[in-house]
């Protein structure tokens, strides 16, 4: 997935997340919902100030849109906790203070 790609669809994922349509996100910021369409199907990127509305029209802070870090399964998360964990002990030193001072 190329860089335009996961902007849009990081764009569609949170729109998603707060049952917001493509129409309305469009009236918001005055876009056309096609060219919305357009820039979270990766086809065009959105000018600054585009991309600036968006996050507004969102509630969220730009920066957001380029958190690209792939969700993991808690069990996953676990497993690889345990991994690291299991490799040494400084690691589960580490983790232990970490979260005692939580």
């Amino acid at each position: 997935m190329n860089l335009k790609e996961k902007l849009g669809k990081q764009i569609q994922v949170i729109r998603k997340k707060q049952r917001i349509t493509q129409e309305q996100l469009g009236k918001k910021i005055g876009l056309d919902p096609k060219s919305i369409s357009k820039i979270e199907k990766g086809r065009n990127y959105p000018t600054p100030d585009n991309l600036d509305a968006i996050a507004k029209a969102l509630g969220v802070s730009v920066y957001e849109f380029f958190l690209f870090e792939e969700t993991k399964s808690v069990e996953l998360m676990k497993s690889e906790i345990v991994k690291a964990i299991n490799k040494d002990h400084k690691t589960l030193m580490y983790l232990y203070h970490m979260l005692k001072t939580m």
